[in-house]
């Protein structure tokens, strides 16, 4: 997320109230995750296992608990509660902003585009030419729909990252400020969500076909013409690349790559990132010729033991 414009540390530091290490005027121009960190980018930490990781990244200023020698060519943003500070700064530069109509006049809506009764569509939404968007469709402020693209009754793009923080009084939730993008020529079933992204965006690539109640989480990318059966769950921070298909009922875990033209089988469970152009099944996945020698070798075993016994 990139502010409007340019900020100095001191700014940012008041901001939160908190100590900084660093010139009173070095520029910040926005803020993010640290897996798409850019410079002038603020990224946060408050675990010591991630603070080299932190500290190496390409943001160039850090949010962080505990002062810790600063690398060259970056300042540090020194703070008891880090994860906490990061929400204070996404209300301040993206503030949740109420909405009393259907539409949002700040909406764009293209030529062509016909929306269906009791949707909802939020504060500085885009959305291009010919698109069909069908009854009871919601769309979060700030996301942005291609042409051509079709959306199917009960789905809900921009809901809130699902991601939390333990506390000792309960869960805390980190506050999402990013954007929902929907390329040309998409197709979304019904009840489908698809969670904008905490600090980036999660985007589903042009030409791809989502099934029905199918879920997609934060700061996803979904590459070109991929094709998804019902009730998928594609976790945060996933990058699914160009042309794969995923049946039905298949699930990932977080941060993991697809690679392009994989093909995924029903039910499968992706616990790994997986190379592109080969046929997958299992939890945990493996490749689906390996996996069925798998399954004969274990049909066999009752055998086998019988013949141990004979001998």
């Amino acid at each position: 997320m990139k502010f409007p414009k340019l900020h100095s540390l001191k700014e940012i530091a008041q901001l939160i109230q908190c100590d900084y290490i660093g010139d009173d005027d070095f520029p910040v121009l926005g803020m993010n995750e640290i897996h798409v960190v850019t410079p002038g980018d603020i990224v946060f930490v408050d675990h010591p296992k991630y603070y080299d990781k932190a500290l190496q990244s390409a943001a160039t200023v850090v949010l962080i608990n505990k002062k810790v020698d600063c690398p060259e060519g970056k300042a540090l943003l020194i703070s008891d509660d880090p994860f906490r500070d990061f929400n204070v700064l996404t209300r301040h530069f993206k503030p949740f902003q109420s909405a009393n109509v259907s539409i949002s006049p700040t909406a764009s809506i293209g030529e062509n585009t016909i929306i269906q009764p009791n949707c909802f569509i939020g504060h500085h939404v885009t959305i291009g030419k010919n698109c069909t968007i069908h009854s009871n469709v919601s769309i979060y402020d700030d996301t942005v729909i291609g042409d051509n693209v079709s959306i199917h009754a009960g789905t809900v793009l921009g809901g809130s990252a699902f991601y939390y923080k333990k506390r000792p009084e309960g869960y805390d939730q980190l506050v999402s400020g990013g954007r929902v993008i929907i390329e040309n020529n998409v197709h979304i079933g019904a009840l489908c969500s698809i969670d904008k992204g905490v600090t980036g965006d999660t985007t589903i690539g042009e030409g791809s076909k989502l099934d029905n109640q199918i879920q997609v989480g934060h700061d996803t990318i979904i590459g070109k013409n991929c094709l998804i059966a019902s009730q998928t769950g594609i976790a945060g921070c996933c990058i699914v690349e160009d042309g794969v298909t995923l049946w039905g009922q298949v699930g990932t875990t977080s941060g993991i790559t697809i690679g392009e033209n994989a093909v995924v089988l029903g039910q499968a469970g992706v616990t790994k990132s997986i190379s592109g152009n080969k046929t997958y099944s299992g939890t945990p996945i493996n490749e689906a010729r390996a996996k069925l020698k798998e399954i004969a070798t274990l049909r066999k075993l009752p055998e086998l033991i019988e013949q141990l016994k004979k001998k």
